[in-house]
């Protein structure tokens, strides 16, 4: 079959790449002049099962309603009049109990575990490196109530099989020295050896020219999607700014714009923006900087070590469409930063980026078959994205083929 896959992000592109080893014919169309420029261009570089725990939960709920006047949390509500916004609250507030935040973080957590392996197998067939560590995690709080209180959902996971540890402040900097100059601010956490950390833009430019030059899939970049075309049941083309491109079968996985494409046609896709701002600063003090990836859950930030790079990370802010940032949206992402790796970077040689994550109401992506019989959806990938997509990619390429998946579908395959 030809298949047309509308996106060129780490979802999109490890889609086409499982699709073509099936032998199928696989046309990527991508807005931007290269792959991963958009949501996958810059995150918080973590592959990390061990935060799979659904966003939906009563304390998320709790965190999100007080975004609504304090401007300090690491969640953020631009309160504007948007339709499809109240309706993804709606939704959200759904999903915001204890039973279904379990359920959700079930199937996150499978996705998660199965995708890592996606990601390193993929990543050794095409021999792509992308300042990979595959060292563990770590998640650390402030103080004995937020860790005693936050440390049940890393023992909900590791009922669940995910290979945790609890640590007190001492195992913590044995585990990573860098954080020795905020040891005494840290009252403990959780170390999970399975997550790992990598460059998801660079991951993603170096499979997409893996799939161009040994899979045959064509990159159509420069080239906005503006609609389908279709006919019955059937989708016959995508519609873009360079004409109309056919296709035996359609893939949408346009991040945040799914949702806008995805109504157009009648399609329950209920994804919505939300932006996250990354920091990237040169090491300046290795013995400073950290070795392994890291959450510090009280102050919302994740960070990781891209090569000699430091990847910092946070805020979730409910704005629309809107990807624009100033210096000063940064200063607390920055200022927290400096206090756990003191003299590790210069704080005046970042560069700064913000972008839109596209997040399902329940925290889970959207896979299959959508209305129309030869329509996919791989999309709404928001929270932990970058660990979930290749997995995802592959899950798909299984649906097509009409094969039994290596991973239990349940709760992942899409139903409208």
């Amino acid at each position: 079959m030809k298949i047309l896959v509308l996106g060129a992000g780490v979802v999109g592109t490890a889609a086409a790449c499982y699709l073509a080893r099936d032998g199928h014919e696989v046309v990527v169309i991508e807005r931007h002049d290269a792959a991963a420029r958009g949501t996958s261009q810059s995150n918080a570089g973590l592959v990390s099962p061990g935060d799979a725990t659904a966003w939906a939960s009563p304390a998320a709920l709790k965190t999100f309603l007080r975004a609504l006047w304090d401007k300090d949390l690491g969640i953020k509500v631009r309160l504007r009049f948007d339709p499809h916004f109240l309706l993804w609250s709606l939704r959200f507030l759904g999903q915001c109990t204890m039973a279904r935040c379990r359920a959700n973080t079930d199937v996150k957590l499978r996705l998660a575990l199965y995708s890592r392996d996606c990601i390193n197998a993929l990543s050794e067939e095409a021999a792509i490196t992308y300042d990979q560590r595959r060292q563990g995690v770590l998640y650390f709080f402030r103080s004995k109530e937020s860790l005693a209180h936050g440390t049940d959902n890393y023992r909900y996971l590791a009922e669940r099989g995910l290979p945790i540890e609890l640590v007190d402040r001492d195992r913590l900097v044995e585990l990573e020295p860098g954080l020795a100059g905020a040891k005494h601010e840290i009252a403990g956490g959780v170390y999970s050896p399975l997550d790992q950390t990598g460059d998801s833009r660079m991951f993603t430019e170096r499979l997409a020219a893996h799939c161009s030059d040994r899979l045959g899939v064509k990159f159509l970049f420069g080239t906005t999607v503006q609609g389908l075309d279709t006919d019955g049941d059937r989708v016959r083309a995508a519609i873009t700014s360079a004409g109309a491109v056919s296709g035996d079968a359609v893939v949408i996985s346009m991040g945040p714009e799914s949702g806008l494409l995805g109504r157009r046609y009648g399609i329950d896709l209920p994804v919505y923006p939300v932006k996250g701002y990354t920091a990237t600063v040169p090491i300046e003090d290795e013995t400073n900087a950290p070795s392994l990836g890291g959450v510090d859950e009280d102050h919302f930030l994740a960070y990781s070590r891209l090569g000699n790079r430091i990847r910092l990370a946070a805020t979730a802010e409910f704005a629309g469409f809107d990807r624009s940032h100033r210096p000063e949206d940064f200063a607390k992402l920055l200022r927290t930063g400096r206090d756990l790796f003191p003299g590790a970077f210069d704080a005046r040689r970042a560069e700064l980026w913000a972008g839109l994550r596209p997040m399902m109401p329940n925290s889970v992506p959207v896979i299959g078959r959508a209305r129309f019989k030869n329509l996919y959806l791989d999309t709404g990938h928001g929270h932990v994205g970058w660990t979930m997509a290749a997995g995802s990619g592959k899950l798909l390429a299984d649906l097509v083929a009409g094969r039994r998946p290596d991973i239990d579908p349940a709760g992942l395959v899409y139903r409208q």
